[in-house]
């Protein structure tokens, strides 16, 4: 991959687990690239002392991979509209298999001027059952 181009993302996410709803909301400069028909977004979180690296891939289908790699954990999520999709959870203690439903999503990217949206409502499942439901609200510009 070149070196990209800069970009601001504005991140917001809302998590419901048995019926306790949190919100996170963060801004990251990031870098957009294309690769074939992907567009790829990714930025670094530093949270809890652990750094992560968070890469969004869009597909020309409009599917989207979300993986978040630290050094002792990686998650890889795949999105599709209305679509359940095995993924895997890797942590140092083993692999754990979880499974995505996604009932909405969107995506919305200009050229000129660079900007775009993305739109993520999934419910995540483990072992058949519901662990909780994510909402996705990415916004970047160039």
């Amino acid at each position: 991959m070149s070196n990209g181009t800069a970009i601001l993302i504005t991140l917001q996410t809302f998590t419901k687990q048995e019926g306790t709803v949190s919100k996170y909301n963060r801004k990251f400069e990031g870098r957009l690239f294309q690769m074939g028909n992907s567009i790829y977004l990714r930025y670094t979180e530093d949270d809890n002392n652990e750094t992560a690296v968070v890469t969004f891939k869009i597909n020309n289908d409009g599917s989207i991979q979300l993986t978040r790699k630290s050094k002792t954990m990686r998650t890889q999520l795949f999105f599709e509209d209305n679509k359940r999709i095995s993924a895997t959870y890797r942590t140092p203690y083993g692999e754990i298999p979880i499974e995505t439903v996604t009932p909405s999503l969107n995506v919305n990217i200009s050229d000129l001027p660079l900007a775009g949206a993305v739109r993520v409502d999934y419910l995540l499942y483990s072992g058949g059952k519901l662990l909780g439901e994510y909402k996705i609200r990415l916004q970047f510009t160039g």
